[in-house]
């Protein structure tokens, strides 16, 4: 048998199957086989990946365009990716115009920038948004939507969402819902909470990464999270909890998942490894914020026993400039893809809180099922796209943000010794990152059109 190029001699994790010595053959950009040791295939490429061990490429479910206020940011964010082992990212584009307006645009950007494939996630908060879902679903290939229960009247603005009540989440279910492959993204928060907590704090002159945490307490996460489910189960509508950061949250979600299917959740690294009295100030900002150890700790437990299925980045590249600020000023969120692997690996896998089979599902099995990309990335399988990471288990690296090529010019990880990297990553059969630098070019990323059945 002759191949474009076979991966040899590592152990490949397989989020069914869990950690086989096989050898991989690719042809075209497919896994064209898989190969019993001591087979006498060739191929014009060989890689050895001797003492390493070989995952399906990564899939970050969680980053969002269009914040950084970079022209090239579809670049330096997929590259970045790409350097942290992803070869798949999902965006959120967050617009109160139409979609129909926006979207060839980003994704004709997207597609003469990006270093590794994209897909989009929609916010949803205009009527026109409402009216235009099946056009999004059926014409633009966009199946998964965002919806934020705490951006009621002006609340959303920083983010170029107008404001939307519950009635309209109610009716964007009920049309999401007549679509199976279709998911809804719900950010749960209750705002009227929030806003009475936020103003006394303020009052009292507090300013502090804790206080930014008191002012949304886990009941605010907790509540919208109860009642978004309760009109899932009404509606018959696919929900995805992002960042879920509260054992209070993560109750009500297991006990509903106990009954039902229409229920997924993600959580996001800075949740696994820092608390509200962590010691980085309003670098540590985030929405939803920080939590307490014992959160972090339900975190990783709902990780292990698959409450939460994905871990995603909720990646933005801001400039640290911006959250240099007092606390209520401060910019929320950070970048965070490059490192996600990272973290579940020296925090997780070392750690004895996750095995590396339970890694390969939540960063690539899962998202790709969850998100509609399943038939051909998250998995090394016959067929499917030879999208493939590489991964040192032994090695230790200091992180540093200029390391990566992101617009973002710092990491909430700085200094942070980590074990197990990367060491290269493979997009459709093209080595895209070696040893930790860029080899692939802009413009070999693809958009990801995700199709779906007709109408239930």
């Amino acid at each position: 048998m002759e191949f474009d190029c076979i991966v040899q001699n590592g152990t490949v994790v397989f989020p069914n199957l869990g950690e086989r010595r096989v050898d991989i053959g690719i042809r075209n950009g497919k896994i064209a086989a898989l190969l019993e040791m001591g087979h006498d295939a060739n191929a014009k490429e060989i890689i050895d990946a001797s003492g390493k061990f070989v995952f399906p490429g990564l899939i970050d479910a969680h980053m969002h365009f269009g914040i950084a206020g970079s022209a090239d940011e579809y670049a330096t964010e997929t590259g970045a990716s790409a350097q942290g082992g992803f070869t798949t990212v999902l965006g959120y584009l967050l617009n109160s115009v139409p979609y129909s307006e926006s979207f060839p645009a980003q994704k004709a950007l997207g597609e003469s920038q990006s270093h590794i494939d994209f897909a989009f996630h929609f916010g949803m908060a205009q009527e026109e948004h409402l009216a235009e879902v099946p056009k999004y679903i059926e014409e633009f290939g966009v199946t998964s939507f965002k919806y934020f229960t705490n951006f009621k009247g002006d609340e959303g603005l920083y983010l170029g969402l107008t404001g939307a009540d519950e009635g309209f989440m109610l009716d964007l279910m009920q049309a999401v819902a007549h679509y199976p492959e279709a998911k809804l993204s719900i950010h749960p928060e209750n705002i009227e909470i929030v806003r009475r907590t936020r103003a006394k704090l303020q009052r009292e002159g507090r300013d502090s990464l804790r206080a930014w945490s008191e002012s949304k307490p886990t009941i605010n996460e907790a509540l919208d999270t109860v009642k978004a489910m309760y009109c899932a189960k009404q509606t018959g509508c696919n929900i995805y909890f992002v960042h879920v950061t509260s054992r209070l949250a993560l109750a009500e979600i297991r006990a509903f998942r106990e009954h039902s299917s229409l229920v997924h959740a993600e959580t996001c690294p800075q949740y696994l490894t820092h608390t509200m009295d962590s010691d980085v100030g309003s670098i540590g900002k985030a929405n939803p914020p920080l939590k307490t150890a014992d959160d972090v700790e339900a975190l990783w437990e709902a990780l292990a026993d698959g409450t939460v299925q994905v871990v995603g980045a909720d990646h933005v590249a801001r400039k640290k400039a911006t959250k240099q600020k007092d606390i209520w000023q401060s910019s929320q969120g950070f970048p965070a893809t490059p490192t996600i692997l990272q973290i579940l690996l020296s925090e997780g896998v070392h750690k004895g809180r996750l095995s590396l089979q339970r890694v390969s599902q939540l960063l690539c099995k899962n998202p790709a099922t969850i998100f509609g990309i399943g038939d051909f990335k998250g998995d090394i399988s016959v067929g499917f796209d030879a999208d493939l990471t590489i991964v040192d288990l032994d090695k230790e690296k200091v992180v540093s943000a200029k390391d990566f090529v992101s617009f973002s010019d710092y990491s909430l990880y700085d200094g942070w010794t980590l074990k197990g990297w990367p060491v290269l990553t493979m997009l459709r059969g093209s080595t895209v990152m070696k040893d930790g630098e860029l080899v692939g070019k802009q413009g070999f990323g693809k958009f990801l059109s995700r199709t779906s059945s007709h109408a239930a």
